[in-house]
């Protein structure tokens, strides 16, 4: 027996605390931002996913009006950092609500490095950063989708294997229901077959 709801059935943030429920794990973008008059910005979204391959394009959601989204509509560049299992504590002290004078790098304690095509900082112990230009925003109600060309790749070399970024190595952490986070769990693989090469009679189900 399921339990039937709407959003009108859960009023305020009821049921946006629904969906964070049940849509996870999320993966987090640790934003860094750099104000108009200089200050650095640095907070955690859930909202997070890869929107176009060409040209690669990542995007966000600022629910409401925060710092960072005022700092990416003023000066047009962002950086998306890999958040890591081991950064948990400083991932989540820089969700709190810091006023726009102050920069979370500062108050948290996280070290900033240059980045090396968009002003603001990338965070040092992070090991990727995707160095992005503003494509565009879209407002939905109390949120905004901010789209970023993503113009430079910074990986740290120890996650790599053969080139290429190994979970395993990254130990990336996401965010669940409630106060819930999630850390990597058991990883299996299972190549997706082409249509052409199911053998005869396989189920529908195979051929998906």
């Amino acid at each position: 027996m399921r339990t039937d709801l709407t959003p009108e059935d859960l009023p305020g943030r009821a049921f946006y605390r629904l969906l964070t429920a049940v849509v996870v794990p999320r993966p987090i973008a640790w934003i860094s931002t750099t104000s108009a008059s200089g200050v650095d910005n640095l907070a955690p979204h859930s909202f997070f996913t890869v929107s176009s391959v060409e040209p690669p394009i990542v995007q966000f959601t600022s629910v409401g009006r925060k710092d960072h989204l005022r700092n990416v509509e003023e000066t047009g560049e962002f950086v998306v950092n890999f958040a890591p299992e081991h950064l948990q504590r400083e991932i989540n002290a820089t969700a709190t609500d810091y006023p726009p004078e102050v920069s979370e790098f500062d108050a948290v304690g996280v070290t900033r490095e240059p980045s090396s095509a968009v002003k603001p900082p990338r965070v040092a112990a992070s090991p990727v950063a995707l160095e992005c230009r503003l494509h565009s925003t879209l407002l939905f109600g109390d949120s905004t989708v901010v789209f970023g060309r993503v113009v430079h790749a910074a990986v740290d070399a120890d996650v790599l294997t053969g080139g290429h970024p190994e979970v395993a190595r990254l130990r990336p952490i996401a965010r669940l229901g409630k106060d819930e986070w999630g850390t990597l769990g058991e990883v299996t693989s299972l190549p997706r077959v082409p249509y052409a090469d199911l053998p005869v009679g396989a189920p529908e189900a195979d051929r998906g």
